[in-house]
């Protein structure tokens, strides 16, 4: 990870450590910087070496001086859009706090380990966390109102591209968009039935005493999310993440209840809640997905040849198709382009296995034959594949990295105008750096401002 960053860019893993890293404050704290009349603590660096060392992030030699240049950074950014009145609301504060917490407890396993090595209960943590969190919001609030409106022309592109040295371009290996259409047939009536059934006689077992949720849930649950630990998920009502009815019904039941089988997208469920505290819930499911035969899936591989017939035509565009008759969500919100974590492009590592060798006949411009899909939750129905571009491994050009380049340039150019209004900014504030840390390279613009604020 690299500490520095141009123009002062605020880490997400420096906003929270302090709250984080140790459950007390150690009795050696002390002040060592002051921003108008926000302060940094020596803790504050600690814990995020701490944080740093505990996710076994290599830490630089002058991991003290870089971090305290970031808090000071963030400092100045909040005191700007405080003092512009930029709106950030308690609601968002507690909603980005939430997400810690859920990704915290998705990282250790559990609520109670979290609890465990933060040494706080979930409750003290997130009242920890509401300082460091409003900061972040403000900060960000305030470095997007100065970017605001900065755009990047195509000779700026140029002239940046031009000026990076041609061994520093990157190397692509094979990158392709591919898009999909997907069809899940729907199962039976009696199919369905039957999962209804399944459910209730698991429901009956379990309410009986003759077996627990826990080992039904690992012997029956289709859901490869919980089914190893028992069906157990741990959720917060605000969640956007989980099915919004399956959602409700866990809201629904008292402590030790089970729900009735209900429907969602995704199949079949009853849920068992284990105990709730507040918006916070641990529950138990299981999903019973209703088996699809061969002859659903001739139906479906049918109705997308006859869309394919159409897209080949060109009396129908792939994107309409999507929006049309595709059954995945995902996808459904990227015009069936499929998604990887820096965007539509893939590489050929990032795509499975199935994929690569239902693509390996296709030309880019074509659309596949229909074919079965199970999807990664074991849901079964049919799909075709459209490669939408493809290049070859090549060092970066503008030819066919033209938007890569593009959005590099445009970042440097804000990061420019951010670099430009801490210089012109932070001599307005008070400023205070303890004489530890006054030699420290990358804050000597923040040190001369406190030497003059002392003359």
């Amino acid at each position: 990870m690299n500490l520095k960053i141009t123009g002062i860019v605020l880490p997400l893993l420096f906003i929270f450590v302090s709250a984080w890293a140790q459950p007390k404050k150690v009795v050696a704290d002390k002040i060592i910087a002051i921003v108008g009349n926000k302060i940094i603590l020596k803790s504050d660096i600690d814990n995020t070496i701490l944080d740093m060392q505990r996710q076994g992030i290599d830490i630089p030699a002058d991991v003290r001086c870089l971090s305290l240049e970031q808090f000071l950074g963030v400092k100045a950014l909040v005191l700007q859009a405080e003092k512009d009145s930029l709106p950030v609301t308690d609601e968002e504060v507690e909603a980005e706090i939430d997400n810690r917490i859920r990704y915290f407890i998705s990282q250790y396993g559990s609520k109670d380990e979290v609890e465990r090595i933060a040494g706080k209960s979930l409750y003290q943590l997130k009242e920890d966390f509401k300082e460091s969190f409003k900061e972040q919001k403000l900060s960000s609030a305030m470095r997007s109102k100065i970017v605001e409106g900065i755009k990047i022309t195509p000779n700026e592109v140029k002239n940046y591209f031009e000026s990076t040295p041609k061994d520093s371009l990157p190397f692509y290996e094979t990158e392709v968009e591919v898009g999909q259409i997907v069809i899940y047939p729907k199962a039976s009536h009696d199919v369905e039935m039957y999962c209804i059934e399944q459910l209730n006689d698991i429901k009956k077992q379990i309410e009986s005493g003759k077996k627990d949720f826990a080992s039904m849930a690992a012997i029956y649950s289709e859901d490869p999310g919980s089914k190893e630990r028992g069906g157990m998920y741990e959720i917060n009502r605000n969640s956007k993440e989980m099915d919004p009815l399956w959602m409700s019904k866990a809201f629904l039941l008292k402590e030790g209840q089970i729900s009735n089988p209900f429907k969602t997208r995704f199949g079949y469920h009853i849920i068992q809640l284990v105990s709730r505290l507040g918006d916070d819930a641990v529950v138990r499911h299981i999903l019973r997905i209703p088996q699809i035969t061969q002859y659903e899936l001739k139906a479906a591989k049918e109705k997308l040849d006859s869309i394919r017939a159409k897209l080949i035509a060109g009396t129908l565009e792939f994107g309409s198709a999507v929006s049309r008759y595709s059954d995945d969500e995902q996808s459904k919100f990227t015009a069936g382009m499929i998604q990887g974590s820096s965007g539509t492009f893939l590489t050929i590592d990032q795509l499975d296995k199935d994929l690569v060798v239902k693509l390996k006949d296709l030309k880019v411009g074509e659309f596949s034959q229909p074919m079965d899909y199970t999807d990664e939750r074991g849901k079964k129905g049919a799909r075709i594949l459209y490669l939408k571009t493809k290049t070859e491994p090549h060092r970066e050009n503008l030819k066919d990295d033209y938007n890569k380049v593009a959005q590099r340039a445009l970042e440097q150019k804000k990061e420019g105008e951010i670099e430009k209004w801490f210089n012109s900014k932070i001599r307005n504030y008070y400023i205070m750096i303890d004489e530890e840390y006054r030699n420290c390279p990358s804050i000597q613009k923040w040190v001369k401002v406190a030497e003059n604020a002392g003359k």
